[in-house]
């Protein structure tokens, strides 16, 4: 790296000395959009660090149903916080914050940029703005839950949140059977509104931030890339990824981990409770739902460059802006491409 490269602002404080700010950046998008691909020819062009921000890659064993990149893309481009903990263990957005947090030190310390790829919203929210403190899962009201969702419907559970929460219900769908659960419990146990709750409490995130959303004009080609995907997925053994999952006596659909687009519909699959045909269809229509989700949420983000991931221009685009946050003058001779793996895709 040039040893003239400045990656840090400094804010002059009346009567102390300047404080740095280091820069970091934020690449969301949903589901199938080209998230990893995009961040993996940034690392080659620039000094950054890769950390994953996916509330399913954390998981090992969930490797192909979540498009986590293999371990030739890993080797070359390393990503932090993939693989954390098993799918039986919960995780949360305050964990990953702190994790999320720890993995930028590490880099910034590095004399790099961190760089955080992903499609959960709620986690990037949690690092930019903090979380107040939440309760820990309680096992047994979540089995209760559970119970009354396969009684009543989820839908039901739903509507209870509208009339409890109904910031909370406007922001979670019907059919994202993990938040509507999770929210409940946190209504349960503290008596207060979720959404009242994640306003943030802890400190702000202490980094100059550089958001890049890919969103897609066409959403019709993004569902052609999701359909494109899963075909893939199903090729290189997803439903014997899920079998090895359903073999373990831990292990049952109602974890988080299982409830994850894709996995809840094959487990119902090789339950026998639907047939292939329905399978599919379910799993599709489920991960086009989850894209809507992901898109909506992210038009609300506020000081975000918005780019097009089926642009032709969108690399030039992102480096561009990458390079007008990172003093260009100095990045002028590390942002040309290095060879660059195809095949990356998130």
């Amino acid at each position: 790296m040039d040893p003239e490269l400045s990656l840090t602002h400094r804010v002059e404080m009346p009567g102390t000395e300047s404080a740095p700010i280091p820069p970091a950046i934020f690449l969301m998008g949903p589901t199938a959009s080209g998230k990893t691909a995009l961040a993996c020819a940034l690392y080659e062009r620039f000094p950054l660090g890769l950390i994953s921000v996916d509330s399913t890659l954390v998981y090992r064993g969930l490797d192909i149903g979540t498009a986590k990149p293999n371990a030739t893309i890993l080797e070359r481009y390393p990503h932090a916080l993939l693989d954390l903990c098993d799918p039986s263990q919960p995780y949360s957005a305050a964990k990953f914050r702190s994790d999320a947090l720890t993995a930028m030190q590490e880099i910034t310390d590095q004399g790099r940029v961190p760089l955080l790829v992903g499609g959960t919203g709620l986690y990037f929210r949690a690092l930019e703005r903090g979380l107040s403190p939440l309760p820990a899962a309680d096992p047994k009201l979540r089995k209760r839950l559970t119970a009354e969702a396969l009684r009543d419907g989820w839908t039901a559970l739903h509507a209870r949140l509208a009339q409890w929460d109904p910031l909370a219900a406007q922001r979670i769908h019907a059919s994202d059977t993990q938040r509507i659960q999770r929210a409940l419990e946190v209504i349960t146990l503290t008596g207060k509104p979720l959404s009242a709750q994640q306003q943030g409490g802890s400190a702000a995130l202490p980094y100059r931030l550089l958001k890049l959303v890919l969103l897609p004009t066409d959403r019709v080609q993004l569902h052609a890339r999701i359909a494109e995907r899963f075909a893939v997925m199903l090729e290189q053994g997803f439903l014997d990824e899920v079998r090895g999952l359903r073999a373990r006596k831990d292990l049952d659909a109602s974890l988080p981990a299982l409830r994850a687009v894709g996995y809840r519909q094959a487990w119902s699959y090789l339950s026998e409770q639907v047939g292939e045909a329905a399978f599919r269809q379910a799993a599709l229509a489920a991960t086009r739902q989850l894209a809507k989700r992901q898109m909506t949420w992210l038009r609300g983000e506020s000081n975000a460059r918005r780019l097009d991931p089926f642009a032709d221009d969108l690399l030039e685009q992102a480096v561009h802006a990458v390079q007008s946050m990172l003093q260009p003058a100095h990045f002028e001779a590390s942002a040309k491409p290095r060879t660059h793996r195809n095949g990356v895709n998130s």
